[in-house]
């Protein structure tokens, strides 16, 4: 059973497309998250020079984290997809394993060893959830109708 989206680029075009929408999403939501929070820790009458200062501040830096966790994981997804020749959810499971473990390195073989599970787990949560939700709704298929059988000719 082949799942395979054959409207997206080759490869390495997705995983360049993929970094930049990580990017995108990450900096845009990290405008709107640390810009709430500076207007609130920004004493009254400063409270709009504190957003855009955090805004300026942290969106950028989270919207990198968010660039190097897509453009990772497109990475490995794209690596392991060549590799097994198929387009399944496990793909993505092992995706994901591979960019929490990777990106947790630094930390220690344990701390790579628990995030690897983490990210794994969380990705086959959304796998899960993406198969039950295709599946359930899903057109029927509809019953084929069997073919009307010619009378057989009588035998005198």
């Amino acid at each position: 059973m082949s799942h395979a989206d054959h409207s997206r680029d080759p490869c390495p075009f997705v995983i360049l497309n993929d970094f930049g929408g990580a990017f995108s999403m990450g900096a845009i939501g990290g405008g709107v998250w640390h810009g709430i929070k500076g207007a609130r820790n920004s004493p009254r009458g400063e409270r709009l020079v504190g957003s855009i200062s955090a805004i300026k501040a942290r969106a950028p830096i989270l919207g990198g984290n968010f660039g190097v966790w897509g453009g990772l994981f497109s990475s490995f997804d794209c690596a392991i997809k060549g590799y097994r020749q198929k387009e399944d959810p496990w793909n993505a499971i092992m995706a994901g394993f591979c960019t929490g473990g990777s990106l947790a390195l630094r930390s220690g073989p344990k701390s790579a060893l628990t995030s690897a599970i983490g990210c794994g787990v969380l990705l086959g949560v959304f796998e899960g959830v993406g198969v039950v939700m295709s599946r359930m709704f899903a057109q029927p298929v509809p019953a084929m109708q069997l073919p009307e059988a010619a009378p057989a000719p009588a035998l005198a």
